[in-house]
């Protein structure tokens, strides 16, 4: 075993304990949550590891970094997770290698994937991006406040959930999956995790009485998982935890 697997072997083991214990801790059975890795800024060759290892679901941000790792890992059994915000530029290539687009957050992302899915004969899963730093009803136009580094911030208030959320599940070629968001560094639920969770599963819930099938609650990373958990998450976000603190991009 090479030193690399062996590093990623314990990593995800312990990610695996930690999640394990949140379900048990919340009364739920592990195979409600699943795990995504988040393998930016890591090698396709890692991704070729995590498969071994037995992870089926990664994630990256960056379609220039995506894309080309993406393709050199076509051969493996694995679901990819675009989490990043995307430019409608860059909505055909992340097309061609995305099963699902976690961070759909206006009408005009809508219409590209829809368009670029249909042309490339793939249906998409769409999940809408909440920003609970978010004023309830912001104009959905309007920059979210706050920004972080891996490019993962941004999202609709949740008072317009509704409306984006019924576009995606109108538009040919796409799949309304349900909610993500990321813990809020501003706003009422700074700091709160597991508040901000809670809010995201009552607006999950909402959300499913219109849309019943839309029932994936993407929540929780390395340091926030567990409360992620407690709310009711069906996926977790996990990068540095199983892969090791990121290298520096310049």
């Amino acid at each position: 075993m090479t030193d690399r697997r062996a590093e990623l072997a314990v990593n995800l083991a312990k990610v695996e304990e930690r999640i394990a214990a949140a379900c048990a801790a919340a009364g739920r059975k592990r195979e409600e949550v699943t795990l995504i890795v988040v393998t930016k800024t890591y090698p396709a060759s890692d991704v070729r590891i995590l498969s071994e290892l037995g992870v089926r679901h990664v994630a990256e941000n960056r379609d220039q970094d995506a894309a080309p790792k993406a393709a050199a890992c076509s051969d493996l059994p694995l679901m990819w997770h675009f989490v990043g915000q995307l430019q409608t530029n860059k909505v055909r290539s992340v097309v061609g290698y995305a099963d699902v687009v976690q961070s759909v957050d206006r009408s005009r992302l809508v219409t590209a994937l829809s368009r670029e899915a249909v042309r490339a004969g793939r249906e998409v899963g769409c999940l809408i991006q909440v920003a609970l730093d978010a004023a309830e009803t912001a104009d959905p136009a309007a920059p979210v406040p706050g920004g972080a580094a891996g490019g993962e911030r941004g999202g609709v208030a949740p008072g317009r959930i509704d409306e984006l959320a019924d576009l995606v599940a109108a538009a040919p070629g796409l799949r309304l999956a349900g909610l993500m968001t990321v813990a809020p560094l501003a706003g009422e639920y700074a700091g709160r995790q597991r508040a901000a969770f809670g809010r995201l599963m009552d607006l999950s819930t909402d959300l499913r009485r219109a849309h019943p099938a839309a029932n994936m609650v993407s929540a929780g990373m390395s340091a926030d998982l567990e409360q992620a958990v407690a709310a009711g998450a069906t996926h977790v976000r996990v990068g540095t935890a199983v892969l090791g603190v990121r290298p520096r991009l310049g």
